[in-house]
C-alpha cells in the first residue's frame, strides 16, 4: 500500500507558506486549494509522490519567486525539473501572454510523461473552475483573464490537449479535452 512520507508534508507546509497571500485569479479563494487540487489529481491518475509534490509546487517558481536550486536542495532534482517544465516564464515583467503560451505549448510536444501529467493535472483543474465560474458569471469572467477573451483561452487549451496528446494517452486529456 502506497503511502505519502514527511516529505510531502513537507512540501504541502512549503507551498502553503509560498502561496498564504495568494488567492485564485479574480477571486476570493485561496490560492493553496489549486494546489492541492492538482496534487490529488496527479495522485487520483497514478502519480507517484515526488510528481505529487510537483503538483503542489508547480507555480512557486513562476508565482512566488522560489528559485530552482531551493526547490532541487528541499526536494530533490526531480521535483525540480518538473517544477521548472511547468513554469512558463520567470522573466519579470512576462513576455506577451500569446508568447508565452505558444512556447508553453511547443515545449510540451516533447515534454516527459512526469511532467505531462503534473501539468495535464493542473490545466484540468484549470478548465473545470473556469467552467464552473463561467456558469456563475456568465461572460464576464473572460476580463479575469489576461487574453480578455473566451477565443484565446480555447486557443491555449485545444493547444494543450494537441501537445499532450504527442506521444501520450491518458484519462486527465480525455477529460481536459471535453472540458
Amino acid at each position: 500500500m502506497p503511502t505519502l512520507s514527511s516529505k510531502f508534508e513537507d512540501a504541502f507546509r512549503f507551498a502553503a507558506e509560498a502561496h498564504r497571500q495568494q488567492t485564485r485569479k479574480g477571486t476570493e479563494v485561496p490560492y493553496l486549494t489549486h494546489l492541492m487540487a492538482v496534487a490529488a489529481l496527479v495522485g487520483e491518475h497514478g502519480g507517484d509522490e515526488d510528481q505529487m509534490i510537483a503538483g503542489l509546487l508547480h507555480d512557486a517558481m513562476e508565482d512566488q519567486g522560489i528559485t530552482r536550486q531551493a526547490i532541487e536542495q528541499r526536494f530533490g532534482k526531480r521535483v525540480a525539473d518538473i517544477v521548472e517544465a511547468c513554469t512558463d516564464s520567470t522573466e519579470q515583467p512576462k513576455p506577451p501572454w500569446r508568447e508565452r503560451k505558444a512556447r508553453y505549448i511547443e515545449h510540451l510536444r516533447t515534454a516527459s510523461l512526469d511532467i505531462k501529467l503534473v501539468s495535464a493535472a493542473d490545466k484540468l483543474h484549470n478548465a473545470r473552475s473556469i467552467l464552473t465560474d463561467l456558469r456563475i458569471q456568465g461572460p464576464a469572467l473572460w476580463a479575469r483573464f489576461t487574453v480578455g477573451n473566451a477565443e484565446g483561452v480555447l486557443w491555449y487549451f485545444r493547444g494543450l490537449v494537441q501537445a499532450f496528446r504527442e506521444g501520450w494517452s491518458h484519462p486527465l486529456l480525455d477529460e481536459l479535452e471535453r472540458t
